[in-house]
């Protein structure tokens, strides 16, 4: 189980209590500065925050009233990056082996493994530049696992790619968390995506928490409410848009 509790007066104003499940897949959605990119990276512990808690299986990550803050090392947080965030001039199997520091890691071994279950087999020598946006993000995921995390953490991680390519990945991330029964929360600005993939959606907006509740519970009434807008202004060409 996981337990965060967060408030922060700047940059953006956040006030947010949550819990996550193993075995959960948590969407977080909302508009653009509504605070979810803040939220996970105070999780995996690359954001300072001015008050609250977090806390894991019963260890305590963070505590302000302590004084307690726990690495991201410390944390064995896997995370996921809009932008990849892959060394451009390490091969796929290198920036695989970086992850692999401590010791709750899998060996290198499970490189080939890794890749496998990704459905990039063979690709351990390519550069980053040499794959679409699509492996990219696969080669991004498969470093999280890696590092045999407690939670996988991913910040919106299907905004650049085509339905085709976001479609394996939200499986990837969907199956990964099922199988190896852990904890994931994901930012998305894709409703429709929230609702196919997640176990519960929680609708930030200004910083504060709207609707925490089953994707079935998601109606346009609360996604306006997220939005701050008219349901009309979030549909283009019969699709949901969410900018």
């Amino acid at each position: 189980m996981l337990e965060v509790r967060l408030q922060q007066h700047a940059p953006i104003s956040l006030d947010v209590t949550l819990s996550c499940r193993r075995g959960e897949l948590l969407a977080l959605v909302g508009p653009s500065g509504s605070g979810k990119t803040t939220v996970l990276r105070s999780i995996a512990g690359l954001n300072r925050v001015d008050a609250g808690y977090i806390r894991c299986e019963g260890q305590s990550w963070q505590d302000s009233e302590q004084g307690l803050s726990l690495s991201p090392q410390q944390r064995r947080v896997g995370m996921v990056f809009q932008n990849y965030a892959l060394f451009p001039h390490l091969s796929v199997a290198d920036n695989l082996a970086l992850a692999m520091s401590g010791p709750s890691v899998h060996h290198a071994g499970d490189i080939a493994a890794l890749l496998g279950m990704v459905h990039l087999p063979g690709m351990e020598k390519r550069l980053p530049a040499q794959l679409s946006g699509g492996q990219k993000q696969r080669v991004g995921i498969a470093r999280a696992i890696m590092q045999v995390p407690k939670i996988i953490l991913c910040d919106e991680p299907i905004a650049s790619l085509d339905p085709s390519s976001s479609k394996i990945i939200m499986d990837i991330i969907y199956n990964m968390t099922k199988k190896r029964n852990i904890t994931s929360i994901t930012n998305l600005h894709q409703i429709d995506v929230a609702v196919k993939y997640a176990s519960r959606i929680i609708g930030l907006s200004k910083g504060k928490i709207v609707f925490d509740g089953p994707p079935s519970a998601l109606d346009n009434h609360t996604i306006e409410k997220i939005y701050n807008t008219s349901i009309k202004n979030l549909i283009i060409n019969g699709e949901m848009h969410h900018d």
